[in-house]
Order: C-alpha cells, then structure tokens, then sequence
C-alpha cells in the first residue's frame, strides 16, 4: 500500500468525523470518501470531496426543460434521456474531487484533459520521494507493429529483465544524483527547482483534480477505454468503480450509451442500410477508406 501508517491514520481519523448537513449526499459516495485506492506500484486515488448525486442532474434538467420533461415518468428514464440526446448540462451539477498520485508521464497525458481545476505537488518547494513507477511483467510490452502509439507482444525472458534492468538502474542513479546536487553539506547545493530536471519521467508526482461530471465522463470514455494506455486506463477503471457508487444510475447510462455504444458515420449507415436489404457490401465499394472498413468490421463484430 503506497501510504506511510501516518497518512492511514490520518484518513481513519477523516472517515471517523461525522457533521451533519442539509445538502444532498449520496450514500455510496460517502463510502468512499477519503479511502485511498492503490493503483500501479505506488499510486493512488481517493476521494477528496464531491457535490450532488442523480437527483441533482434531474432537478437542474427539470428546471430547464419544465413542462417537456412530464412524459417522463422517473429519474431513471430522465437521466438516460438526457444522455441519449446529448443534453450535457444537467451533469455538470455535479462535481468531484480527488487526489492522485500517478507518474509524471502519466500526468502528462491526463493534463490534456483541460477541463478540470489541478494543483500539483510542488518540486519547486519540497523534494520529491523516491518512488518510481517500474511495469510489472505483464504491463513490459514491445512496441506495436501496426499501431504507432501502441503495445505489441509482451517482452519475455532475457529481454524483459535487460529492459527490467535499464528502467531500475537509470531511476536509481537519476535520484542518486538529485539528491546530491541538493545536499547541503558543506556545499550551497542546487535550486530545487533546477535539481528535479534530471529527474526521469516515472517518477510519482501528486495532485488534486477537481471536475464536474460531464467532463469526467468524456474523460473515462477516452482513458478507460481499452485502447487508451495501460498505465493511465487502470486509474480510470478505478474512478468508473467510484462513479458508480456514487451517482448510479448516471453512470449506468454512460456505460450503456457512452462506453457501449458506437457512433457511426453517414457512410457507415448507409452500409448497415444496405447490408439489412441482404445486398454485400466490401471495402470496394462501401465507400470507405482501408483504416475506416477495418473500424467498421470491428464494430461489427466481423473483422
């Protein structure tokens, strides 16, 4: 568990406080307040904070819509309404905090998600620990043959721990050395600032991540995806695990219209239109491009 019993303790003692409240509060979510939820060696998130549940999206598209929504006859039905047609705002009335540890280049690519409010753990002020993210052996893969950002073939014996090797050596005398261009013994030593340059990219940073639940949602459909990256998809798998409980029937709508559906394109209709009317449609003469087929039979299911 990436947490000193210091910082468990500490949590006990936030879970343990109770103070009564007039606002809404959504039972499963207040399960998971505070609760760190280990991801990769040393990573983690939890939840800091949060505002509204279901019955707040349905309130806010309520007061939008007024007389329009009286066909419908439950929050259920409403939400995936909602959902349905793309009515994004009624969502955004609710909204989540968490605190994250993850690994710098891991960081990189979740902060081009900029619809969130983020503050970072500082290197400019304190030192970084030493604690480097190193794949375990089914995350250490070879680079793919056909897609240019992605994994191929898993490395395995003498290759795996010659990669092994090369990651732990290099983060241990990358560390090495910052910690001795900031040593004060005798020596000025360095700005930590300028110090934590030579610090490789799978070293753990922290930082808090504030977002409303539309954004979460285009932000999960992307990460959680399984054709995102290993290292950022399990952190998004654990905050759907999280969603979950804490606006439910929300997030069973985005599973259901978001994470499995597909969208398809006029073309692609038109050859669903043409396939339903018993007619055989290829490549040649579907109208779409090598890389287009190839997505269209895999949303099939035919390729």
């Amino acid at each position: 568990m990436p947490l000193t019993q210091d910082q468990l303790a500490e949590i006990e003692a936030q879970r343990g406080q109770t103070t009564p409240t007039l606002r809404a509060t959504a039972p499963g979510m207040e399960n998971r307040l505070y609760t760190a939820h280990p991801v990769l060696d040393h990573g983690l998130i939890r939840v800091i904070d949060y505002m509204g549940d279901d019955a707040a999206i349905c309130q806010a598209a309520r007061v939008s819509y007024g007389t329009g929504t009286k066909s419908v006859s439950n929050d259920e039905g409403l939400i995936r309404y909602l959902m349905r047609h793309w009515h994004s705002t009624p969502f955004e009335m609710c909204e989540v905090k968490f605190h994250v540890k993850l690994p710098v280049f891991v960081a990189r690519q979740w902060i081009r998600h900029r619809t969130a409010n983020v503050n970072e753990y500082s290197a400019r002020y304190s030192i970084l620990d030493r604690e480097f993210y190193i794949p375990a052996p089914d995350a250490l893969a070879a680079q793919s043959t056909v897609n240019n950002q992605g994994r191929g073939e898993l490395l395995e014996g003498e290759e795996a721990a010659r990669v092994l090797d090369i990651l732990k050596t290099d983060a241990a005398r990358a560390y090495d050395n910052y910690e001795a261009m900031l040593s004060t013994e005798g020596q000025k030593g360095l700005a930590r600032e300028l110090a934590r340059m030579n610090l490789p990219a799978n070293i753990y940073t922290q930082w808090y991540w504030k977002t409303d639940l539309h954004n979460l949602f285009h932000f999960l459909r992307l990460r959680a995806d399984v054709h995102a990256q290993y290292e950022i998809r399990v952190y998004a798998q654990v905050m759907c695990e999280i969603v979950a409980d804490w606006v439910p029937l929300a997030y069973k709508a985005f599973a259901d219209y978001r994470m499995g559906g597909v969208n398809l394109s006029a073309t692609a209709m038109d050859c669903v239109r043409r396939m339903l009317k018993g007619e055989t449609v290829t490549q040649e003469n579907s109208g779409m491009s090598a890389g287009e087929w190839r997505e269209f039979e895999g949303v099939l299911g035919s390729g």
